[in-house]
């Protein structure tokens, strides 16, 4: 079964033993367009959820399933795609193949493979990862030795927490994003890689205002959001969660051109009009409505509210 939440979000499902008119079909669909064969990697049968998400000129691969290995054959090779990939091991132990090398990654470690090489990699319910696919010129543009660092064991402490967090939020928000969002991501996504590798020091500086900083700004801001109930969220919090101190959190936040404090309030005041204007939520008190949205005095949320909409909330539910 194959399904598209969205314009790049792609979901390719598959339970069944590898052959027969429903799993070709299912393999032209899922992995055709990677230039990749798939197979179980276990047993006799493919149990398998592939999430693909396009975003710009990168793909951002969740597998999950209890049975599936991919596989870059020789006769795959034909396609001539060069593109690089990283591995990124969540949870068991994720063998990788490159050339019949093989090296067995642990969680949080990580590892740079060539699709311009034969390999394989593959997935149980125990064993998990994901991936991210990008062009070879894009990678080398930030790191020039990034090939050297190839089938190589990585784990880099805070760059790799931020490479695995931000994979997770480009991987279901980013396909959302207009071009100009989508290229921004894609870039910042290929920023931190090659800080992962290790650049030289002028690609870092580069990569580190750039990309390492957009992208622990968006995972502040979706800390922020997934909060925003709780009258206690604070700075230091969201802060050490992106492993930075808080004034460096709120240096980030300047320089987008507001306060931590400024973003936090105008997310509120936009959740508490969104509930205000809800059918759903019509029989809701106002006072609920403004716990809900992380406001603890109820005078002060109708002052801030008044002055950023021009209305009460009484006024506005009523409009």
């Amino acid at each position: 079964m194959d399904a598209a939440k969205t314009p790049g979000i792609f979901i390719h499902q598959y339970a069944g033993l590898p052959h027969g008119p429903a799993f070709e079909h299912w393999r032209e669909r899922a992995c055709g367009p990677c230039g990749l064969d798939i197979g179980p990697s276990h047993g006799d049968s493919i149990d398998c959820r592939l999430q693909i998400s396009v975003v710009d000129n990168i793909a951002l691969a969740v597998p999950e399933g209890a049975s599936a290995q991919y596989s870059r054959t020789q006769s795959g090779l034909a396609d001539g795609n060069d593109d690089l990939v990283l591995i990124s091991a969540h949870a068991g132990l994720v063998r990788v193949r490159q050339n019949g090398h093989a090296v067995d990654l642990e969680p949080e470690q990580m590892m740079l493979v060539d699709m311009s090489v034969t390999g394989t990699i593959g997935h149980t319910d125990e064993d998990r990862f994901t991936t991210i696919r990008m062009p070879r010129r894009a990678l080398l543009d930030i790191n020039p030795r990034a090939e050297d660092k190839l089938s190589q064991v990585l784990c880099d402490g805070a760059v790799a927490e931020t490479v695995f967090r931000y994979h997770a939020l480009a991987a279901n928000h980013a396909p959302h994003l207009d071009a100009v969002g989508q290229r921004l991501t894609a870039q910042h996504m290929v920023d931190l890689v090659g800080l992962l590798l290790g650049t030289d020091a002028e690609h870092a500086s580069l990569a580190r205002g750039r990309g390492h900083a957009a992208a622990r700004l968006e995972l502040m801001r979706a800390d922020v959001m997934a909060g925003l109930g709780r009258a206690d969220l604070c700075l230091s919090e969201i802060a050490t969660r992106s492993s930075l101190s808080p004034r460096q959190a709120q240096r980030l936040f300047e320089q987008a051109g507001t306060t931590f404090t400024e973003f936090v309030l105008e997310q509120r005041l936009l959740l508490a009009r969104k509930l205000l204007g809800d059918p759903r939520a019509k029989a809701r008190k106002i006072s609920d409505i403004a716990h809900s949205s992380g406001f603890s005095d109820l005078s002060y949320f109708n002052r801030a509210f008044r002055k950023r909409f021009g209305a009460t909330p009484s006024e506005m539910r009523e409009a």
